[in-house]
């Protein structure tokens, strides 16, 4: 995202049936991202059996969870609840500097929310927009991989 610097990052990502969302502020990204290295995307690996358990664990030993603010995954018609918190979350921190990730085919409809709730400090850029290598890129590798997850343990 070049010499800018944000305050919070918010990805929002869909998984089938299922809906979740990760804050994470600007001083934890420097921490997590060394746990990360090795998440892909999950459609773009191969034996998707062994990554997830693989994934699972990274998950559980390193803890990830605990370096988001707010964190949640919900069933896709509970969307509601995801949008709220991410708005009370907007409203609560007016002047910071916030970047969003949403899924493309929610792009439009969250942009169009943000707006209501304050539109003027945050930056709304497409999940498939992210570029491969990038910090936002590789933290909503973290959602895309906590979906997964939830998502195959329903299985």
């Amino acid at each position: 995202m070049g010499a800018r610097q944000f305050d919070y990052y918010i990805f929002i990502d869909y998984s089938e049936d299922l809906i979740g969302y990760i804050i994470i502020s600007q001083n934890n990204v420097k921490e997590i991202l060394p746990k990360i290295t090795k998440f892909r995307h999950y459609r773009k690996v191969g034996d998707k059996r062994l990554y997830i358990k693989n994934i699972k664990l990274t998950f559980k030993r390193e803890n990830l969870l605990q370096y988001f603010i707010q964190h949640k995954v919900r069933e896709t018609k509970q969307n509601m609840e995801i949008f709220l918190d991410i708005g009370e979350f907007i409203k609560i921190h007016p002047n910071c500097l916030i970047f969003a990730s949403v899924d493309d085919n929610q792009y439009r409809n969250f942009q169009s929310f943000v707006k209501i709730v304050d539109g003027k400090n945050i930056r709304v850029m497409q999940e498939s927009e992210l570029k491969i290598g990038t910090v936002e890129y590789q933290i909503n590798l973290v959602l895309d991989n906590w979906l997964n997850i939830e998502r195959l343990r329903n299985v």
